[in-house]
């Protein structure tokens, strides 16, 4: 399903994907001595997944295009191909010649739409407002809850305005003749230059004020009475009526660039102001992120509209017209009941156009770009808990915004790579090319790193949270599912022999230093983090590095870790945990005890994938059954549902809650949770340091980086503690 526009083609499909994933289940072991046995089994199976594929060609290549469609088009029982747009009747002879192959064209405005919604809702960080003179040019929006209602202002060689009330109620408001192809036909007419983009590189090396007559130029100044600006267009092409000069053709170019611009912008403004509207979106062709066109519009909405109005543009605009015909023709597949996630080792990512800081030389292989997106085995949503949805941002801090934390950052992961791929090669000792594999890593996510230094909005805002997630994509396309895999079996074991002495000098102590015991073995137990270099170090060297090590490693004092446990029992506490091993068990596990011997009960989540030495949900469920075995207290909880283990959704060492699995949404809805626990650096510190819930909270972690520390004014294994209730 593919969608030719006037200059390119768009193409999108879908295919499986094999790869591997790690597998735990437990042993059978009765009637066995398990002392010296691993605590489960271990495997690493093929999976099939389904992912969307979306890419350009230039329509130069069309050939090139349906040649590359032939060769992927595996389903021999499909007889149709979804197209919409000008080249759906432009091509419609050869694609059904070389594909034999029925064409169905569909209604562009309709795909425009579908395909609008589609990375609304799907695709976060799709969505940026453009500032040109900022330090940060993209100013990337958190997806909200309810994406409607919306302007969309689509710019192909015309303007079509639309109004998107709803998922299927869109109605055309309006429109001009005077759009993409305006500027293109014109600026080839004024400057005998015939290709878009070298038009578009015309424009961006211009200055406009040598064609445009302006305020000043007619008032000698601002015009006060008014209130314009001198500096505003006052007639376009305005000078050239008087001049009698030749006009460069770079000048002529951003003359003409404002002009149609500004034009589009007024009529869009005026557009959302009729219909009561405060977010616009464009797209088409005319946009293609190029900056020059992006901040006129910008300019022209915010000064038509005094600021009430915000242009908005999409990081796939380009992609809606495909990503609508594909979900045409997979109406009967319904993807819309399914959550998808970008893939950021497929998908090449936004690229800035602006000569000084991307060039636009590009391959000729006909391909521009590419985005890939991986469908996700359940619907995502909301933690019902948090305050308010549309105003919450996961990420504690903005790398793409923060030069400084940005350098380090991509220092740090770059330092730690050589380490990784070790780990990764390590993690497969009978595979015959696990180095080879590893290298590929290397490589792989090296070039995405370089990527970022020079591009770091290429994938919306550049976070510690995004990085880590490429980092896990880039594994996971070479076949190194869980790196962690025997570090974390082994750690589980460790710590489930210690478990009942922990317990026993737990319950040996009074209320008060129990209390305290608990909070300071939850955060010992967060030091055991092979994902920080400087526990990695300490647990490589010293391989007897142990729980009471870990404690007097903490720097928080005192009673700054009380947590009041003194009024009644909560009713429902849902915790998200984060390390297997000493962290889950001899940490998390005792705390829980101690909230269900109160009589609050727990919900345990846990990650749905790997990543570094997180927990699993399917580890958590072996670990949960072998200290149910040892300890009255859980089992009976388990028993009777008082505690419940329930899986994220996430694959990450941090946690997104606006991205949750429907199913832990359902649950904390039904037990009525009242209490909310986040565990860990990336959890706590990394993403939700400043998430506002409406219930009680504590953000618990041990500060691991010494970087870190310093910026938050402390030590390395500094404590950061953060209980926090609600305002009435």
């Amino acid at each position: 399903m593919y969608w030719p526009g006037g200059s390119l083609t768009k193409l999108a499909y879908y295919s499986t994907v094999q790869h591997k994933v790690a597998r735990v289940r437990s042993f059978d072991h009765s009637g066995k001595d398990i002392d010296n046995e691993p605590l489960y089994e271990i495997s690493v199976q093929e999976e099939i997944t389904a992912r969307l594929h979306f890419i350009k060609f230039e329509n130069t290549y069309i050939e090139t295009c349906l040649d590359f469609i032939k060769d992927h088009l595996v389903n021999t029982e499909t007889k149709v191909i979804k197209a919409t747009g000008g080249g759906a009747y432009k091509f419609k002879d050869l694609i059904e010649k070389k594909l034999g192959l029925k064409v169905d064209k569909e209604d562009v405005m309709t795909c425009l739409i579908k395909g609008c919604n589609f990375v609304l809702r799907n695709i976060p960080h799709e969505v940026f407002a453009y500032q040109k003179d900022s330090d940060t040019e993209f100013r990337f929006q958190t997806n909200h809850p309810n994406i409607f209602p919306y302007l969309l202002v689509n710019i192909g060689s015309g303007v079509s305005i639309v109004k998107v009330e709803s998922e299927d109620k869109f109605e055309w408001i309006g429109g001009s003749s005077i759009g993409g192809g305006t500027f293109w036909g014109l600026g080839a007419l004024l400057t005998k230059t015939k290709k878009f983009d070298e038009l578009l590189q015309l424009a961006s090396k211009g200055q406009h004020t040598n064609v445009d007559m302006l305020v000043k130029d007619v008032y000698g100044g601002a015009y006060q009475t008014l209130g314009l600006s001198g500096n505003l267009i006052a007639s376009s092409f305005g000078k050239s009526t008087t001049a009698d000069k030749e006009f460069s053709k770079e000048d002529m170019a951003k003359s003409l660039l404002h002009m149609i611009s500004n034009d589009i912008g007024q009529l869009a403004c005026l557009h959302a102001k009729l219909h009561n509207l405060d977010k616009i979106y464009f797209g088409g062709f005319f946009i293609r992120g190029h900056p020059v066109t992006m901040r006129t519009i910008t300019y022209s909405i915010n000064f038509f509209s005094k600021g009430e109005v915000q242009a908005l543009f999409l990081r796939h605009e380009g992609y809606l017209g495909a990503i609508g015909a594909f979900l045409k023709g997979a109406e009967q597949d319904n993807p819309n009941q399914y959550s998808w996630g970008e893939n950021y080792a497929g998908s090449s990512g936004l690229m800035s156009t602006s000569p000084d800081v991307y060039p636009m030389q590009r391959t000729r292989s006909g391909t521009f770009d590419m985005l890939e997106m991986d469908r996700l085995e359940r619907p995502l949503v909301n933690l019902p808990l948090l305050k308010d949805p549309s105003t919450y941002i996961p990420d504690t801090v903005d790398l793409t915004d923060d030069a400084m934390a940005r350098k380090y950052w991509l220092t740090c992961f770059e330092e730690a790579l050589d380490g990784v791929a070790k780990r990764a090669a390590a993690s497969q000792p009978d595979s015959v090319d696990a180095q080879e594999r590893a290298e590929k890593f290397r490589q792989k996510y090296w070039n995405k790193l370089q990527t970022l230094r020079q591009q770091p909005f290429a994938y919306g805002t550049l976070t510690v949270r995004s990085l880590l997630d490429t980092r896990e994509h880039c594994l996971n396309e070479f076949n190194f599912p869980d790196p962690y895999s025997k570090v974390k079996q082994k750690e589980n074991g460790i710590a489930l022999k210690c478990f009942q002495s922990v317990i026993e000098s737990l319950d040996s102590l009074g209320w008060e230093e129990r209390q305290f015991a608990l909070v300071k073995g939850l955060l010992a137990g967060n030091v055991f983090d092979w994902g920080a270099k400087a526990v990695s170090d300490v647990l490589e060297s010293e391989p007897q590095f142990g729980f009471e090590e870990a404690k007097s490693k903490l720097q928080g004092k005192g009673r700054s870790l009380d947590l009041d446990l003194d009024g009644p029992p909560h009713k429902c506490a849902l915790i998200f945990a984060d390390n297997s091993g000493i962290d889950i068990i001899l940490g998390v596990f005792p705390f829980v005890r101690e909230l269900l011997s109160r009589g609050t009960e727990v919900i345990l989540a846990c990650n749905s994938g790997p990543a570094l030495n997180d927990v699993t949900y399917s580890e958590s469920l072996i670990v949960t059954e072998r200290i149910a075995a040892m300890d009255p207290v859980i089992h009976s909880a388990l028993r009777d549902e008082k505690l419940l283990l329930v899986q994220t959704g996430s694959s990450s060492p941090c946690l997104d809650l606006s991205r949750l699995d429907q199913g832990l949404a359902v649950l904390v809805r039904e037990r009525q949770t009242d209490l909310v626990v986040i565990e860990g650096m990336g959890r706590a510190i990394h993403t939700n340091y400043y998430a506002v819930l409406r219930c009680e909270s504590l953000k618990l972690a041990v500060i691991k980086n010494s970087w870190l520390a310093d910026r938050l004014g402390g030590k390395i294994f500094s404590v950061i503690f953060k209980y926090e209730v609600p305002c009435k």
